[in-house]
């Protein structure tokens, strides 16, 4: 559910949190956790591997701004 609600959150009216909370009943803090989790494992890989390759290299991306690392 995490990860097809990644692929079309944008279709949800209000903010994207609002929809974390109401959906899925947990913190954005936590969703973000776990999702961090899904992305890493090959069957989500296997499953949807468009959407865990954008979802791993925003990640990259993100860690690397804040590490001051160039991006790649």
């Amino acid at each position: 559910k995490i990860l097809e609600f990644e692929q079309k959150w944008w279709k949800y009216a209000g903010a994207k949190e609002s929809s974390i909370r109401e959906l899925f009943d947990m913190t954005p803090s936590r969703y973000y956790e776990v999702l961090n989790s899904l992305i890493d494992r090959d069957d989500a890989l296997a499953a949807c591997p468009m959407l865990i390759k954008r979802l791993r290299r925003m990640r990259e991306v993100r860690l690397a701004e804040r590490q001051g690392r160039p991006i790649a």
